[in-house]
């Protein structure tokens, strides 16, 4: 596996540089630095993140970012915004209305119209995870200020966009002979179902979870892939609005607390760069790792990763979903467009993240009413290059505009695993 060294003159190991590996007839990325990972701009062991931070700080200074949040702004209150993509809306409900008065959409049988959260801005962004110690220095209490506003420009320039929606357990209609089921599935599109009767009794219990549910998915995998020789789960999130207990999100301990807000944006969770560093990271330094520990020197982990493996989210919920279902998108329909890169700047490295803009020919699938027993799975990397198969799917949480807005919302918990081949 290629790897571009970079000296550090105390003579700590240089960090690993994944060289930038597009999917075949992919465009490039929308990125910063051409695509390359921030770690090629380690300085004494940071792992590019002043790198990030600079590169935010100069991003925000040329005022693209506060032009696309006025255009928002400017628009007169309860009117779509006009977008080179169409209109969109900045709330939920002035999409929803839209969409019913105007039978903007027709749905597909089975499926639904409804509003989905896109990105319109078309640049790399950035955003400064709350434990970076940047929000805690006094000395960068100004940087801290701008980045705050930029957080929060970030989230003001997402839009409604009316869009429909597949019942995924349909599939074979859309594309005759493949079941949502197989490994078919996800190699065509990114994404399928899987069907677990877990024996963990309290999802809320971190050690639980890690002890009973990490082995169940790790054995699902390889049964649902039959070519993979090792399933690593690595670790999970537990999403529900209403639960009343202590949310606490405490690393050390690995547990990841209780989520009360669900993703509301297409995004993918890796991307070229990251999938392959995050494995990495996994691999030989057990970084962030709640599942087996994992002991591999650098050159047993490039031989590992020189033989194909992918990167899948698993999610199961604990009751039958009514509100804020996971839906996820298929490859074909988004394959030529490139991504819009998110670097999420750590202390101690820049993980990466991608956001789309809308299409109106997006693939959009969900599980109607998804059991606790069906898991939804969709694939956030595969180093596989070639176009032969998918390399993801991107995926958000959408409100369910045929249920009542309070209606209870998903409780469900989220694996995150690596497969290797």
């Amino acid at each position: 596996m290629s790897q571009t060294e970079i000296a550090d003159p105390k003579g700590a190991p240089p960090p690993y540089v994944p060289s930038l590996q597009r999917t075949a007839g992919q465009p490039p990325p929308i990125a910063a630095n051409g695509g390359l990972s921030y770690m090629s701009f380690d300085r004494d062991g940071d792992a590019g993140t002043n790198a990030a931070l600079e590169g935010a700080i100069a991003q925000i200074s040329e005022g693209e970012g506060k032009r696309i949040v006025d255009l928002i702004a400017n628009t007169p209150s309860g009117e779509p915004v006009k977008t080179k993509w169409g209109l969109a809306f900045r709330k939920f409900e002035e999409c929803a209305d839209y969409i019913r008065k105007n039978n903007a959409i027709a749905a597909p049988e089975g499926g639904l119209a409804l509003p989905m959260p896109y990105t319109i801005y078309e640049q790399p962004t950035y955003s400064v995870v709350p434990s970076n110690a940047v929000w805690r220095d006094p000395a960068r209490a100004d940087m801290a200020k701008i980045l705050r506003e930029n957080e929060d420009g970030n989230r003001r320039r997402d839009l409604w966009f009316p869009h429909t929606m597949r019942d995924a357990r349909r599939i074979g209609d859309y594309y005759p002979g493949l079941k949502p089921d197989s490994p078919e599935c996800m190699d065509r599109l990114g994404l399928s179902l899987a069907h677990l009767e877990s024996k963990c009794e309290n999802f809320y219990d971190a050690t639980e979870v890690e002890r009973v549910f990490y082995p169940e998915i790790e054995k699902l995998l390889l049964e649902f892939f039959p070519d993979a020789t090792d399933a690593l789960v690595y670790n999970h999130d537990v999403f529900d609005k209403d639960y009343k207990g202590d949310r606490t999100e405490d690393q050390d301990n690995k547990n990841p607390g209780v989520n009360a807000r669900y993703a509301t944006l297409v995004h993918n969770d890796l991307n070229d760069n990251s999938g392959r560093v995050r494995c990495r990271e996994l691999l030989t330094k057990n970084l962030r790792n709640f599942g087996r520990e994992q002991h591999y020197t650098e050159a047993e982990a490039d031989e590992k990763m020189s033989r194909r493996f992918v990167s899948i989210n698993l999610a199961k919920p604990m009751e039958t979903v009514e509100q804020f279902p996971f839906v996820l998108c298929a490859w074909p329909s988004f394959a030529d467009q490139p991504y819009i890169t998110n670097y999420r700047i750590y202390d101690d490295r820049v993980g990466e993240t991608t956001r789309f803009t809308f299409r109106a020919d997006h693939e959009w699938y969900w599980f109607p009413r998804q059991t606790p027993t069906e898991v939804s799975m969709l694939k956030c990397y595969d180093s596989v290059t070639d176009g032969s198969v998918s390399r993801w799917s991107f995926h958000t949480a959408a409100i369910d505009p045929t249920v009542p807005i309070d209606a209870p919302c998903r409780k469900n918990v989220v694996v995150r695993a690596y497969v290797f081949f």
